[in-house]
Order: C-alpha cells, then sequence, then structure tokens
C-alpha cells in the first residue's frame, strides 16, 4: 500500500493485490473513503479505517471504530466511486500509439503470410 497526498487532507492508497486504489477525504466531521472497485470485505475496510488512525491520516478516535452505521459519532462513508481517478493524457497517448503500432505490425504478419501461403501453393 503506497500513499499519495493529494491536498490538505485527501490521500490516495494504492492495492496492487485487490486492484483497487482508493482515495480518503478527511473532512472536519466525516472520513469519505472512495474506492475504485468493491474488493474490500467489511472486515478489511474496519482494518484500513484502524491502520489510518494508526498512522495519523486521520483522527486516532477512528482506531475504535466497530463497523458501518454502528455508533453516532464516527461517520465513515466508504464510497464505490471511480471518477476520481483520472488518466494522465501522456499514458493515454503513450498507450494509443502502442496499440497503433501492435495492430499495424499483425496486420502486416497477417499479410505476409498470406503472401507466403498462396505462393507456396
Amino acid at each position: 500500500m503506497k500513499a499519495i497526498r493529494h491536498g490538505p487532507r485527501c490521500f490516495e492508497f494504492h492495492f496492487p493485490k485487490l486492484d483497487t486504489l482508493a482515495l480518503v477525504e478527511v473532512h472536519s466531521t466525516a472520513v469519505v473513503i472512495r474506492a475504485t472497485r468493491n474488493t474490500f470485505s467489511e472486515q478489511q475496510k474496519i482494518c484500513f479505517i484502524h491502520e489510518l488512525a494508526a498512522e495519523g491520516f486521520i483522527d486516532e478516535s477512528y482506531q475504535w471504530f466497530t463497523g458501518f452505521g454502528q455508533g453516532p459519532f464516527l461517520a465513515v462513508r466508504w464510497l464505490v466511486d471511480f471518477s476520481w481517478a483520472q488518466l494522465a493524457a501522456t499514458f493515454v497517448t503513450r498507450t494509443r500509439r502502442f496499440m497503433l503500432r501492435l495492430l499495424l505490425s499483425a496486420v502486416l504478419l497477417w499479410v505476409i503470410l498470406l503472401i507466403w501461403l498462396c505462393l507456396s501453393s
């Protein structure tokens, strides 16, 4: 898990084994966690919140968070939302260029094989 700071009270985490990104937004009255996929179990969510509190990303009172919808004082919202995870334009351009080269190479190889098949008969 790697944390990237996105502003005064926003942190991004990457979970490669779960293929998930999480954005933690710390507000004055609540903590909002936006995950790109629904890959966390209820227990994993609670453990992640405990770890955030232990590492100082959120208030330490969240170390005693017991579950969603339980208790009136610790407000945590867990959302599955990938709209915040935007790809940089350089990644899109590089990927598009790679795919174009790959497709052109495949077409060229296919044409060469067809010509070779026709000439060998």
